[in-house]
């Protein structure tokens, strides 16, 4: 599955939805949707890109899982941040400044094992949307994109189950009603490669696996009444029993009532809760040591929407969250704890929106979210000069708020319908960005430590501009996309070089901040119905920073810079038993810092490297397919199954995960490290 190649490595040098109470209203048991099948044309928020459940199990599964996360990384715009993972960047942004809810609560990681599959179980999933950058007002916190994931809500007639038996996880989801009003949905996965490990003795004493659960309770108290009550936890665990191991986990929760006052006004009350906790454990001669870090987020928000006219279609709403960080406790007997300080913050927000209906051709929309951030001790807070030493420390008590940032994000989009299958689509989105993630390797680690703007450092803000044609073909069968976009940051993040981020209580030290931009072109053509579907598309794009005391201070490449991207994604349905899927992946390969030479100091050799991400990896490319098999698809059984056969990474190309410099004694090298050759799995699918 990995591997290790010592190459000659080819250098190319580069230059300096809404809530368903939105969308879906239901009065009187009916259910009236907004969403036509020219949405896409009609639509005020741009750069949106949804997924159903039935596109996203098209997509060709890896290791017999069909992923969201992996769905959405075929999309314009959007890119892996290292070779099957689950962090994603959008439109050159890092992946912490993506915004992933599941049911309103914040996923602070969306990765099982180390990447290779999502948190997010597809069987429990109803669709998905993908705002890049043009997110709903009531969100923020993020400058690239929103992702809003929504877990099933329809009300079962009777008992049933879904599921899938494959080489390395398993999971299971029973749905049931109770009674005519109350349903309760439950699933559970686990991965299962730590059996097989233990059937070598060799590696009998290894942990490698996953779990995850989720909950559904939904009761309908009256036509205008609903509440729903969601949850999840899920696990990772890695290492050798009683040696060393270290594992990570997500849990969320939310209870949300819906409430219809009447035809013109609705509500949504939702309290929410977002948990991660992530660790290490080492125990050597006789030696212990444990490493714990987690963070809680506990918020509360309450929306209303208002569709009084085609003038007059207002939301607005407010919301509060209170953000809980521990950095780092570490223990080892013999030794006093040490302890990183947690650190508090508190942000809350208010805003208001409208859209409106001109004409039959034109629309608006245009808002205002207004949010104040506010730091909370107890905590230290210390201060450095120029040269980023520190100077001098000021302790705050418990409950003080010592740091307040108050910032307002106005957004506005229009729609001009040029004919009935054709628009064109401008916006103008302010984005705002309090938390971060300190990370300085692209392959990302469960250990990054998140951190929130304070006196020392100012919140990151966007400006982006976008502007697009849309055109539908053959009654909306066809349809074709133009995107262009350009992105302003403000204070954006950074860290120097060879800066120290983990158990480091001087962080604040490593940070650099300054400007950057990024900007781009998104071609997508999409055919919706037939035998033959799918989507190809193609980006070109550039993202780079200018920031004091990196790179002499000139411009250089972010480390999400990719200059070409395209992805094709096909499903042929041969019949009603066979169908056949392939997903087609091409980029440029990742900005990197190279060693450029070699300084003699005593005998001993050291590198000296070129300018911040002044080259480029090689190009990445993959093919993805998979064949699916129903064997008695006009069963009159309840037990409907299928098989699915996949190849991931088909032709077995060895992209890059990690490049490593060394020397010997016929000079310097560079070995490659990849991920994933040739990957076979077969699933079995089932509904009852």
């Amino acid at each position: 599955m990995t591997g290790v190649q010592t190459c000659a490595l080819p250098i190319s040098r580069e230059g300096n939805s809404e809530d368903n109470i939105d969308n879906n209203i239901e009065l009187n048991e009916v259910i009236i949707s907004t969403y036509g099948r020219d949405e896409n044309l009609t639509k005020l928020n741009m750069g949106v890109q949804s997924l159903s459940v039935k596109e996203i199990n098209k997509i060709p599964a890896m290791m017999g899982e069909v992923d969201v996360i992996k769905a959405i990384q075929l999309l314009p715009g959007v890119q892996p941040t290292s070779d099957g993972g689950s962090g994603f960047s959008v439109r050159g942004g890092s992946a912490d400044q993506n915004l992933i809810m599941l049911d309103n609560s914040t996923v602070y990681n969306a990765s099982h094992l180390l990447g290779i599959f999502s948190v997010f179980n597809n069987d429990v999933i109803s669709g998905l949307d993908l705002y890049k950058g043009d997110m709903p007002l009531k969100f923020g916190g993020r400058l690239s994109s929103m992702l809003d994931i929504r877990t099933r809500d329809d009300h079962p007639e009777r008992f049933s189950m879904v599921g899938g038996i494959g080489l390395i996880s398993s999971r299971l989801v029973i749905d049931t009603p109770i009674g005519d009003k109350t349903s309760i949905m439950v699933g559970a996965r686990r991965s299962y490669a730590d059996l097989f490990l233990r059937m070598n003795k060799d590696y009998k004493d290894y942990d490698l696996y996953f779990y995850d659960t989720n909950a559904k309770i939904t009761h309908r108290f009256s036509s205008k009444d609903k509440i729903e009550i969601n949850g999840y936890y899920g696990k990772d665990l890695f290492g050798m029993a009683g040696i060393q191991s270290f594992g990570y986990g997500n849990s969320t929760a939310s209870a949300t009532w819906g409430h219809i006052f009447n035809s013109t006004l609705f509500s949504k009350l939702s309290l929410n809760y977002s948990g991660y906790d992530y660790f290490a454990e080492s125990e050597m001669e006789n030696s212990e040591m444990l490493w714990d870090a987690s963070l809680r987020d506990f918020s509360l928000r309450y929306d209303i929407t208002q569709p009084y006219s085609n003038l007059l279609d207002l939301s607005y709403g407010v919301s509060g969250t209170f953000h809980k960080f521990k950095p780092a406790l570490v223990r080892q007997p013999g030794y006093d704890d040490f302890l990183l300080p947690p650190n508090y913050s508190f942000e809350y927000s208010a805003y208001i929106e409208n859209k409106q209906k001109i004409s039959d051709r034109l629309s608006l929309r245009y808002g205002v979210r207004f949010t104040s951030f506010n730091n909370i001790g107890k905590n230290t807070l210390y201060s450095f000069d120029n040269n980023y030493e520190c100077t001098d420390t000021i302790n705050y008590k418990r409950g003080d708020v010592y740091n307040t940032y108050i910032r307002f994000e106005p957004r506005a989009g229009i729609v001009y319908q040029l004919t009935q299958n054709s628009s064109v689509k401008a916006n103008y989105v302010h984005n705002v960005q309090f938390i971060q993630l300190a990370n300085n390797s692209a392959a990302g680690s469960p250990m990054d430590m998140w951190f929130s703007a304070s006196p020392n450092i100012k919140p990151q803000e966007a400006d982006i501009f976008s502007a697009g044609y849309f055109h539908n073909f053959n009654d909306n069968m066809y349809e074709l996309s133009c995107e262009l976009y350009y992105k302003d940051y403000k204070n954006v993040i950074d860290f120097a070089d060879h800066a120290e981020l983990l158990l480091n209580e001087l962080l604040e030290g490593e940070i650099r901040t300054g400007k950057g931009r990024a900007y781009g072109m998104e071609l997508m053509v999409k055919k919706n119905t037939g035998k033959l579907n799918g989507f190809a598309n193609y980006t070109l794009s550039r993202s780079e920073r200018t920031i004091a005391g990196i790179n002499n201070g000139n411009t250089y490449l972010a480390p999400f810079d990719k200059t070409h991207c395209v992805n094709i994604a096909l499903n042929y349905i041969l019949n009603k038993k066979h169908a056949f899927s392939a997903a087609w992946i091409y980029a440029s390969g990742n900005p990197t810092t190279y060693p450029v030479g070699r300084m003699e100091i005593n005998g001993e050799f050291f590198p000296i490297y070129s300018g911040r991400n002044e080259y480029r990896r090689p190009d990445y490319h993959r093919l993805d397919v998979s064949y699916t098999f129903t064997p008695k698809p006009e069963t009159k059984k309840r037990w409907r199954g299928e098989w699915n056969f996949s190849l991931f990474n088909a032709y077995n190309q060895h992209n890059p995960w990690t490049i490593s410099y060394d020397s010997d004694e016929n000079g310097p090298y560079a070995e490659m490290v990849y991920l994933f050759g040739l990957l076979p799995s077969v699933t079995y699918n089932f509904k009852f």
